[in-house]
């Protein structure tokens, strides 16, 4: 015998109230001053209902109340703004080389800034200590408590599943903390919503990168290793193990070979140019007895240098190869270029849309990114940003008003 379908739980006034204070807080995150008028048309609720919850989130901290302002005629309209130093959020990027911490208000504007090198980091304790450090740094540098973060993004170069879990299991991702997120709690007091970097940098992209309109995207990371972050209408893919965009099956397509990015790829041939007596190029003079960049190597093409060229016109195959083996499985709309190698890699894109249009026939438009090596860092703020709006009503303000 079938079940009755189960009673819809009673609309109570604290529900509602509640439904309608989400509404409000919603309109006035994407608006900059409303007037309690644009509020009733924006959202459909009644005035007497929008100024109750205006009030409502006067009192909590979310909401400010501005001067009416100057009007010729009749009683002037109430005017409200989302407050964006309600609390910070952070974001921060834990790279292998290096981990930058941006601390923002409400609004996503970054408020302080701090990165240190960690290169040389043994251990994933170690790493954590700096994860820490730094962002006891950038705090101070912001003049921000503990108590006004209200959580952080955090972006790692590892697989991070649905439930914010590190996947462990490649010795590369072992270098990150498992319990890194659990041990920042610990030491600051702010939850810590662990993703992938690659994806984090297809949050930054689409948030504040050339992708704003794009909801179909690739953001290829591409400095020493190649990651990928995939959106597919507007949603990360993160697939069952958060393994959704990893590159290792770089290894078995022809002309790739590995995950390595055009910056490593760079690097080690210019390194084989100067090593050889016999070829002329004007890297050796660049590096004046020092080791190869992969600057070096994108100025001197820049310059005209003939090996330089040629390196680059190799690294615009290979990359070539990578977009269109993705472009093929995912279909986007847009591939973007991401991190520190994103600008010089500006000099790769005539080539590579050359060879794209002989691998496939509907080659996805690719671009470079404007925020260079700031994007896993501005998409771990959006996803904390994310998160605050989400759950904002359940929140405690550190900046709350007394």
């Amino acid at each position: 015998m079938a079940k009755p379908p189960a009673t819809p739980p009673t609309a109570t006034p604290t529900m509602l109230r509640r439904v309608n204070a989400g509404k409000v807080l919603g309109v006035l995150t994407r608006a900059r001053v409303m007037t309690g008028t644009g509020l009733i048309e924006a959202t459909g609720l009644t005035r007497a209902t929008v100024h109750a919850v205006c009030n409502d989130l006067i009192s909590m901290g979310w909401v400010v109340e501005l001067d009416p302002g100057r009007t010729s005629v009749g009683r002037p309209s109430r005017r409200f703004e989302y407050n964006n130093r309600a609390g910070y959020v952070l974001g921060i990027d834990i790279g292998a080389s290096k981990t930058t911490v941006l601390v923002s208000d409400l609004r996503g504007e970054t408020v302080a800034k701090a990165g240190r090198p960690a290169a040389d980091v043994k251990t994933p304790g170690e790493r954590t200590e700096i994860v820490h450090e730094t962002v006891t740094e950038a705090l101070a540098s912001a003049g921000v408590s503990n108590e006004q973060v209200l959580v952080a993004g955090v972006g790692v170069a590892a697989p991070v599943d649905r439930d914010g879990n590190i996947l462990v299991d490649d010795e590369f991702w072992r270098r990150f903390d498992g319990d890194l997120a659990k041990r920042l709690t610990e030491l600051h007091g702010w939850p810590v919503l662990l993703e992938n970097d690659a994806n984090l940098a297809a949050l930054g992209e689409h948030w504040r990168g050339g992708a704003r309109n794009v909801d179909d995207l690739v953001v290829l990371l591409a400095g020493e290793r190649f990651g990928s972050g995939l959106m597919d209408s507007g949603r990360l893919l993160h697939g069952s193990r958060g393994g959704a965009g990893e590159m290792v099956f770089l290894k078995l397509i022809e002309g790739v070979g590995d995950t390595h990015g055009i910056a490593r790829i760079a690097r080690e041939k210019g390194t084989a140019a100067v090593a050889e007596p016999s070829v002329e190029t004007s890297l050796r003079k660049l590096v004046d007895g020092g080791e190869v960049t992969a600057e070096q190597v994108f100025s001197a093409a820049a310059d005209g240098d003939e090996v330089a060229l040629g390196i680059l016109q190799d690294i615009a195959a290979r990359t070539a190869r990578v977009i269109a083996t993705v472009g093929i499985l995912f279909n986007p709309e847009l591939v973007v270029l991401g991190g520190a190698v994103a600008e010089a890699a500006a000099a790769l894109l005539p080539d590579l849309e050359k060879h794209l249009a002989g691998y496939t026939s509907t080659p996805p438009r690719v671009a470079v990114s404007s925020l260079g090596d700031a994007i896993v860092s501005v998409g771990a703020v959006r996803h904390a940003l994310n998160y605050v709006e989400q759950h904002a009503l359940d929140l405690e303000l550190g900046c709350r008003p007394s």
